[in-house]
């Protein structure tokens, strides 16, 4: 220790000393630290005094502030004063709400905040100048990779393993056109680096996925998150999209019941009978989506097929999903690819909830499965480089979290 500050110290100690023997107390001691106050919503909240709550069914702002005497007047005058920035009835049943007041002898209603969402709320004054503003919550970016073999199915698997089925969703998106998950076989194997969102100490929103690994029947299939500045997407290792112009299955999880055969026993006319299609079993109510862009041709309902629709895409190419519960296109409707067009049921010749798959290619019925299709728009030359540097990267960040994980022991 430099001689000087050892002088100092001494003499300070034999100044405290003196005075603790002479019981005389220093003028400045110790100072505690002072909390810092706790602020929520940009309010002090701990300067107030809060009730909460969540809005029951039929309830409206009056309800909610009437019990604080803020009279129906003056609601109406809050929420014109508001609606630019939030209506009122867009509040919905289920959400939470806390009433804010001063903590004065007869409590002043100062603050009404409703939470519109995990992320967002609204902050309304209840004081002279009657308003509103937005505001939202802190936001975290948690990045996580997962790595397993499948057992069961990509869904129930990362289910076993504690993540959230809206991994499994976010994995079948970036795949939709390259893996028919509802086919997955045990063995299968899949490694995801991702982010998400966390809020409050709990995940929100999708998983976005960066990069990942899915093995299907031994075939490796690699996929990295790039934006090229036509917005984020998927690409292989040579810079070839992922995306397609059909996908690979009209509902997003499913189990396939019935494949493409031209001699298959049908179990409702107890004979053989081509089966020009897939079959994909799914709970009634699932959403069936359109593969690929085109325009309605047929939306109806006849006796083996069911309620019933076609979709033309272009010169070469048209599909139909039979048996459908409840039609939600009508003929001369553009769709898009991914747009839900019915939901799965039961409707004619069928023995269960399912969807009947059929693809035609020039006028003849043929196994989708089969099909090849060309990758949308690839890397383009000039950001070649620059996506090369992203895959390195996008490693090198997963690799690094799966080690820190493993030294965290989580």
């Amino acid at each position: 220790m430099n001689k000087k500050w050892f002088l100092v110290i001494l003499g300070l100690s034999v100044v405290l000393a003196v005075l603790q023997f002479s019981g005389k107390t220093p003028a400045v001691m110790l100072v505690e630290a002072e909390a810092e106050p706790r602020i929520r919503f940009g309010l002090f909240w701990d300067s107030l005094s809060v009730d909460s709550g969540s809005i029951k069914s039929g309830q409206t702002l009056s309800h909610l502030l009437d019990p604080y005497g803020i009279t129906p007047g003056k609601v109406a005058t809050l929420a014109a004063n508001s609606k630019d920035v939030y209506r009122v009835t867009s509040m919905r049943q289920g959400k939470d709400w806390w009433l804010a007041s001063s903590l004065d002898s007869v409590p002043e209603p100062l603050w009404f905040i409703y939470e519109r969402n995990n992320t967002d709320y609204v902050v309304f004054s209840l004081k002279d100048t009657l308003g509103a503003r937005l505001g939202s919550y802190p936001v975290d970016t948690v990045y996580r990779r997962v790595q397993g073999v499948i057992e069961n199915s990509l869904y129930l698997d990362l289910e076993k393993m504690g993540e959230s089925h809206l991994l499994a969703l976010s994995m079948s998106k970036v795949y939709d056109w390259t893996i028919d998950f509802s086919h997955v076989r045990k063995g299968d194997t899949f490694d995801a680096y991702y982010f998400q969102q966390k809020v409050n100490g709990a995940l929100v929103g999708m998983p976005e996925i960066l990069s990942s690994s899915f093995t299907h029947v031994g075939t490796e299939f690699k996929a990295y998150r790039f934006d090229q500045g036509d917005g984020p997407d998927w690409f292989d290792p040579t810079g070839a999209s992922l995306r397609k112009n059909f996908l690979k299955t009209p509902i997003e999880f499913g189990r396939m019941s019935s494949g493409f055969n031209k001699k298959r026993f049908h179990p409702v006319l107890k004979r053989v009978k081509a089966h020009l299609g897939t079959d994909y079993a799914a709970p009634k109510g699932t959403p069936i989506r359109a593969v690929g862009s085109g325009v309605v041709t047929k939306s109806e309902y006849k006796a083996n097929n069911g309620n019933y629709v076609k979709i033309r895409h272009n010169g070469t190419y048209e599909t139909q999903y039979l048996h459908m519960s409840k039609r939600l296109v009508k003929v001369g409707d553009v769709v898009k690819q991914g747009q839900v067009i019915g939901k799965v049921g039961s409707t004619g010749l069928a023995t269960g909830p399912h969807v009947c798959f059929r693809f035609w290619k020039n006028g003849e019925q043929v196994d989708h499965r089969r099909e090849a299709f060309p990758p949308d728009t690839p890397i383009r030359s000039e950001k070649m480089d620059e996506f090369a540097e992203a895959v390195k990267q996008l490693e090198f960040d997963a690799e690094y979290v799966l080690n820190l994980v493993e030294r965290m022991g989580n």
